[in-house]
């Protein structure tokens, strides 16, 4: 059903674009400047947005180092539980 309905839309789309032709390109004419600056917009956007996530990111590198500390000490609390961990599982293997 959705083949007969593309198949229906393309041919009329091709009958419209012959007859309309002039009105065709006017309309694209129209809407190339359009999405030229809608693209321009984002693509500003977007660079802007990428400037200040590189600068955050530098910051984050070469901050105070207080959070850098924290994420060690984490870290070694890490290991410190699975070996923890690892020792109490070899002695319940132990006594069984």
């Amino acid at each position: 059903m959705a083949l007969a309905g593309g198949l229906i839309a393309l041919i009329l789309g091709i009958i419209g674009i012959i007859a309309w032709w002039p009105y065709f390109v006017k309309a694209l004419a129209a809407g190339i400047p359009v999405v030229l600056l809608l693209g321009g917009a984002l693509a500003t956007y977007l660079g802007i947005e990428e400037l200040k996530d590189r600068k955050a990111s530098e910051s984050f590198d070469t901050g105070s180092g207080g959070l850098q500390d924290e994420v060690q000490s984490l870290k070694q609390e890490l290991k410190e539980l699975k070996e923890e961990k690892g020792t109490a599982e070899e002695k319940a293997e132990t006594k069984e």
